[in-house]
């Protein structure tokens, strides 16, 4: 196991706690289908309330940034994806984000939208939730984050409802998100039917992209695919 202990993680200024790295195929986003590196990050102060990585919330272990460097490497992926939990919620996760990118990695940051986007290296993807009403954290959005988008970034928003549909379109047009950077809209896995989302959107010549997580249809949502 290349985590390290805790009295050695303490005492080091580049370490961060991790649930697991693995290598998949990315299942979302822009880059889904490729082969992908996932350094998922222990801890998240939000509670969606469709949440599938609540496992991440607690435990893990402490990595040094060499060893999650060299992890990631002994996949052979050009594509990682630093995932959580929130990993922003841990202040060090930028200065990896910025290792990854200096080793010649594409990157993506997936970030609830909760926290301060700012300081991120722009030579990431940074794939930011806009949290809906049904996911019960709406609250929580940090609208200050959306003038910092650019091109290179994406926003994900995932429907509950029609209620939560009628929600993300206003917000959408109203922050005029589709002229800056891509707009995903995927359905609440169990929530509505794949199907409805796409004709609504459809219907509404709506300019985003529809999703599915690629992932659950392959495995079922099972951990660490």
């Amino acid at each position: 196991m290349n985590a390290v202990s805790t009295d050695a993680a303490l005492a080091s200024p580049e370490r961060l706690r991790l649930t697991e790295i693995f290598l998949s195929l990315q299942g979302e986003a822009r880059s889904i289908g490729w082969p992908t590196v996932f350094v998922r990050l222990t801890g998240c102060p939000l509670r969606c309330q469709y949440c599938d990585t609540a496992y991440a919330f607690h435990g893990g272990q402490w990595w040094d940034f060499d060893a999650i460097l060299a992890e990631v490497a002994r996949h052979g992926a050009r594509h990682v994806c630093v995932t959580g939990g929130e990993p922003l919620a841990q202040k060090r996760c930028i200065a990896l984000l910025s290792r990854l990118c200096d080793a010649g990695y594409e990157v993506s940051l997936e970030t609830s939208g909760a926290i301060d986007i700012a300081e991120v290296d722009p030579r990431v993807s940074r794939v930011l939730d806009i949290k809906t009403p049904d996911s019960k954290e709406a609250h929580r959005n940090l609208w200050s984050n959306l003038p910092l988008l650019t091109a290179h970034d994406q926003v994900k928003l995932v429907i509950c409802s029609r209620e939560d549909y009628d929600w993300a379109k206003d917000v959408v047009a109203q922050h005029r998100l589709t002229d800056v950077c891509d707009v995903l809209f995927s359905p609440s896995f169990t929530q509505i039917k794949p199907s409805d989302l796409a004709d609504w959107i459809v219907a509404d010549r709506l300019p985003v992209r529809f999703q599915l997580q690629l992932h659950k249809l392959l495995w079922n949502d099972e951990p660490g695919r």
